[in-house]
């Protein structure tokens, strides 16, 4: 909608954001936290008011569940989603008719900024469930006026099939899920011709690991971010310069803290995405910590558009200590992709041996690379236990499996059993 920039920008941002504490205060948690900070919505006079209202915590919408966050009758909520829960109670997320006319523009968007339009066939292999990333693309698909192809996820044949029968020209999956498509059809005999743009998300994903899926699949690969507390997908989007996500800031004030103190970051330093939406209606939400961790890019976009956000490195929430060093499975990926003899999966144990944090990560050898010789097997195991350990600071154990050998998921990948506790 909006490509506004400097006071202009300043100046709308400012007035959704009153608009939002105005709105916020229909929901008594928000109530009680605006009272107990003493901030009225005629205090917010510029965006940086916003540093005058406390954060939100995904543990206080696990608290306001199952409809404590609403702050419209029930009769103006539309549609619900919510996240998978897989940390105790899942988050309820409600959509006014509005909302969800600003999440599929939000969706357009960014389809049309990496130039698909209405020629497009659109291929969206996610969930279809209450998980955001299916409805929410395909109504900004429709939007578009692209042909839609609703294939969800499941039977990878199927989707192959599907590609190739009806001229599919861009792909949205987790980058999970591309890849074993990628596998399926390489084994297949298919080349996937049609295929020119692959959009991926849902999970943090290396460059290396772009390298890999536009090799296999034959597309051009972009980065999508978003979670359902700021409506869905498409809240921050890789423009063609593939150089960090554009947020649309007329719809997100976004902030970098540190994810300790919570003291606000400038750009360049890394921490926690802190977002606050402008324009929610059903469910409005105040300086929301996402747990995402990235930072604000500080070179102007040859694109022209606003502020950008590095890739996400990881979140602060399945941040691995090991021994006093911060990993992130990201950072694990990013290493394992760099190995040529290295296959496409990984799953990374963490155990505690003797009161001491020990990792071991199983990687799937390299069809072409597997040889079956022992002195092939420990030169690649060296190797990349050489690698981890330059990237890492860490030395970790490596057991490389058969091709083929480990899980394949159709939704968001499970990199790491902690045996010491939850699987991230």
């Amino acid at each position: 909608m909006e490509n506004l920039k400097g006071d202009a920008l300043h100046a709308l941002q400012a007035k959704r954001l009153r608009w939002t504490v105005k709105q916020a205060g229909n929901v008594a948690f928000y109530r009680r936290m605006l009272q107990e900070a003493g901030v009225r919505p005629e205090d917010i006079k510029t965006v940086d008011d916003v540093q005058k209202l406390p954060f939100t915590r995904k543990t206080d919408l696990q608290g306001g569940y199952p409809f404590g966050f609403f702050a419209v009758p029930m009769k103006e909520v539309v549609r619900i989603h919510t996240t998978s829960g897989t940390t105790g109670k899942p988050t309820v997320v409600g959509y006014t008719r509005q909302d969800l006319d600003n999440w599929s523009e939000l969706i357009a968007r960014n389809l049309t900024m990496i130039g698909l339009s209405d020629e497009d066939v659109f291929q969206n292999a996610v969930n279809y469930g209450l998980f955001t990333g299916g409805l929410g693309f395909h109504y900004g698909a429709e939007k578009v006026g692209m042909t839609v192809v609703p294939s969800a996820t499941g039977n990878t044949r199927r989707q192959i099939e599907m590609i190739d029968d009806f001229g599919v020209t861009a792909l949205h999956c987790t980058p999970s899920y591309a890849m074993h498509i990628a596998e399926v059809a390489e084994k297949a005999g298919t080349t996937l011709p049609t295929l020119k743009t692959g959009i991926f998300g849902a999970e943090p994903w290396s460059d290396n690991m772009r390298r890999v899926l536009e090799g296999k699949l034959g597309v051009t690969a972009y980065d999508s971010y978003g979670m359902s507390e700021m409506y869905g997908p498409g809240a921050a989007f890789e423009c063609p310069e593939r150089n960090g996500l554009h947020i649309w800031h007329d719809m997100y004030l976004a902030e970098i803290i540190d994810p300790k103190t919570g003291e606000v970051l400038e750009p360049g330093e890394r921490g926690e995405l802190v977002v606050t939406p402008l324009v929610k209606e059903a469910m409005p939400l105040l300086r929301y910590r996402t747990g995402d961790i990235t930072m604000f890019l500080e070179e102007e976009c040859p694109c022209g558009r606003g502020m950008k956000i590095a890739r996400l490195h990881g979140r602060s929430d399945d941040m691995l200590v090991i021994r006093g060093i911060n990993v992130f499975p990201s950072q694990i990926e990013h290493v394992l992709r760099s190995v040529p003899e290295v296959g496409d999966e990984f799953l990374v144990y963490v155990d505690r041996v003797n009161h001491l944090d020990e990792m071991t990560i199983e990687v799937e050898m390299n069809r072409s690379a597997f040889s079956g010789e022992l002195e092939d097997l420990t030169r690649t195991q060296n190797r990349v236990v050489a690698a981890l350990k330059d990237a890492l600071n860490l030395r970790t154990r490596v057991q490389l499996v058969e091709p083929d050998s480990l899980p394949r998921y159709e939704g968001k990948a499970e990199r790491v059993i902690d045996r010491r506790g939850d699987v991230l």
